[in-house]
């Protein structure tokens, strides 16, 4: 073999030692020219606002709600219930709920649908709304009659025992009865408020 040759072969042996580290260098290159060059994409928007639509179903279910001190405030049956999160309400087909007051007095509501808040301090009764008081005593230890409310619609407020309805509304209490087109009754105040076309039938009072 030539000196020439001899020197070429050499030549490529010292430069075969530094092929990977130029190899390396240049695919470095390649990956930074890539990661500089490539399109920015936009933030992905993962928190979208909530829709309203159930969260979860319960069927064929009873709830029942508890004051500070232990006692059995409310509790609520139901064929089906849903929940739904953006407005944190539950709409109930056929509720049957029965409630107790401080004063241990008795009530009971049922409906075709009902749609209470999340504290169930509010429910709203739609369609053959009924709801039921029992007789008792008030705060001053006297006699109140069993009280029965019937109307398409009829709001609870459980906390300030107050009821309200816009639709035409019959109240029976004992034997007298009362019907408008729209009502407020407060329990708590003992008054009731009829508006619109109101009919008043009392019964005679019994001879003492």
């Amino acid at each position: 073999m030539s000196t020439a040759g001899n020197l070429g072969w050499r030549l490529w042996d010292r430069l075969s030692v530094y092929l990977p580290i130029f190899l390396m260098a240049l695919l470095a290159l390649g990956t930074y020219w890539l990661v500089r060059n490539a399109p920015v994409m936009a933030d992905i928007v993962t928190d979208s606002a909530p829709t309203h639509d159930p969260d979860y179903f319960m069927r064929g279910f009873s709830v029942r709600s508890f004051g500070e001190d232990g006692r059995l405030q409310s509790e609520v049956f139901g064929a089906e219930a849903r929940h739904y999160p953006d407005t944190d309400t539950l709409e109930i087909d056929q509720p049957r709920i029965r409630s107790t007051n401080l004063r241990n007095q008795q009530a009971q509501a049922t409906a075709d649908r009902a749609l209470t808040n999340g504290d169930a301090s509010e429910v709203q009764l739609f369609g053959n709304a009924k709801v039921v008081r029992d007789g008792g005593k008030d705060a001053n230890g006297q006699a109140q009659l069993p009280m029965v409310f019937n109307s398409e619609y009829l709001h609870v407020f459980v906390k300030t025992e107050k009821i309200q309805s816009n639709k035409p509304v019959t109240l029976t209490r004992g034997a007298d009865r009362f019907s408008a087109n729209w009502m407020d009754y407060d329990n708590n105040g003992r008054v009731l408020q009829l508006h619109g076309q109101v009919r008043v039938v009392l019964a005679p009072a019994k001879p003492r």
